[in-house]
């Protein structure tokens, strides 16, 4: 064996044990952070999404409830996103300032820059603020329903995209929680 590739060998061999340590190290910490519980009435836990919450529907949000928000929270956030997309996760919903003491948003969320509790919407991949229901090309999609803790409230502007949101969001979770529906065109 050359040396060039006994050296490639063992440089792997070290990367990938850095990247095991680095990902176990990830898996903890995701392990300790506390769960939310979300639900709707509207559909079960990885059930079809009614049309009425979709494109070829009313296209207005479920209304969705929630548990297990620990104390220290400032602040909530929601996103709501379809990583089945052809071009990549789709972004449905993101809501972000979301008062700590709620738990739970009544069906059909305006579609306004900021809400009257002062929740703030961001941007979708529809190119506007508010709730984008289910509008899938072809096939059957999944759609993730994500409730964050977080202790802090985000210094954002309403109209802020999911990348910026996620970007604030870091090191600020205290807990999350996800409800997936699907839905077939």
């Amino acid at each position: 064996m050359s040396l060039k590739l006994l050296l490639a060998i063992s440089l792997l061999v070290v990367i990938s044990g850095c990247t095991i340590k680095d990902n176990k190290e990830n898996l903890e910490e995701v392990n300790k952070m506390q769960s939310i519980i979300v639900s709707t009435e509207a559909f079960k836990e990885g059930g079809n999404i009614p049309v009425e919450y979709t494109c070829d529907g009313s296209d207005v949000s479920p209304a969705l409830s929630w548990s297990g928000i620990p104390e220290g929270t400032k602040s909530i956030a929601l996103i709501m996103d379809d990583p089945d997309a052809p071009a990549g996760t789709w972004v449905h919903w993101v809501l972000f300032n979301i008062p700590p003491g709620t738990q739970k948003l009544p069906g059909a969320v305006p579609g306004n820059e900021t809400l009257s509790d002062g929740s703030r919407h961001g941007m979708t991949d529809f190119g506007r603020v508010g709730y984008g229901g289910p509008c899938p090309p072809s096939g059957t999609h999944r759609y993730y329903f994500r409730i964050y803790a977080l202790d802090t409230k985000l210094d954002l502007k309403p109209g802020t995209g999911r990348k910026q949101v996620d970007g604030a969001m870091k090191g600020h979770i205290l807990a999350k929680g996800e409800l997936m529906g699907r839905y077939r065109r």
